[in-house]
């Protein structure tokens, strides 16, 4: 199969077409088959041009064309996340190039150490801990992800974790932008230190005007007196 390029829709649509054109060749199958069957019936049970069996052919197809339903219906599980959970497209495919990264044999699974890998590649800070030892933050995870302990994680089991997680940092920035809104009491995107160590605590303020860039207005490129950039500290926070 191909890798995906442009975007989801058509992704999805390039591969309906390739499946089209599979499918289309069950045809061919049908006569290497009818051939295969002709040649036994003659008690020729080895045919030294080719080393494939007319039941290796047969079983190759069906997992080729299972892989191709499986592969629409997580782009069309994708485009639904996106749809609705505000989840980005590059996110998305991040996501799914990172998950194929690390299933080595194209089985649509990781188990649970090859998917303790791909958390780590995608930013997961999780402990190093000793083989057969406690590992809390990561059975955590396999609650929600596999809570059945099959020890595997399928590709739509994955997909569904990530976007869960994104979306809960998509809402959580949004709720602390919110509340920053609400000290300056207006839509300004800014916030000055005086609003800060009015409504916060000292620690609290410190902490933020310490790690908050000045506030520059787009369009003049001046900067405000005191004025400090919560929006852009705010998500610099919630990606790291």
């Amino acid at each position: 199969m191909m890798e995906g390029s442009g975007s989801l829709e058509q992704q999805l649509e390039a591969l309906r077409i390739k499946a089209t054109e599979v499918r289309a060749r069950r045809v061919d199958l049908k006569k290497i088959e009818e051939l295969g069957a002709l040649l036994e019936e003659h008690l020729i049970l080895d045919n030294r041009y080719t080393e494939h069996s007319t039941v290796g052919l047969a079983q190759q197809w069906d997992q080729l064309d299972q892989l191709s339903m499986r592969m629409q219906h997580n782009l069309e599980q994708q485009i639904q996340a996106r749809n609705h959970s505000g989840v980005s497209e590059d996110s998305l495919k991040e996501f799914s190039m990172m998950f194929k990264h690390f299933d080595k044999d194209k089985s649509g699974k990781l188990n649970h150490q090859e998917f303790k890998s791909c958390l780590r590649a995608l930013g997961y800070d999780l402990p190093m801990v000793e083989e057969g030892q406690p590992d809390p933050e990561f059975e955590a995870i396999l609650n929600v992800v596999d809570p059945n302990r099959d020890g595997h994680v399928s590709l739509q089991e994955y997909i569904a974790f990530m976007i869960s997680k994104e979306t809960e940092n998509v809402q959580s920035y949004e709720e602390i932008e919110n509340a920053f809104r609400a000290i300056t009491a207006s839509d300004r995107p800014y916030v000055t230190k005086e609003e800060l160590y009015c409504n916060l605590t000292k620690d609290m303020a410190d902490y933020c005007v310490q790690r908050m860039k000045p506030y520059v207005e787009p369009r003049s490129g001046q900067s405000i007196k005191d004025a400090l950039d919560y929006i852009e500290f705010t998500r610099t926070l919630f990606q790291n």
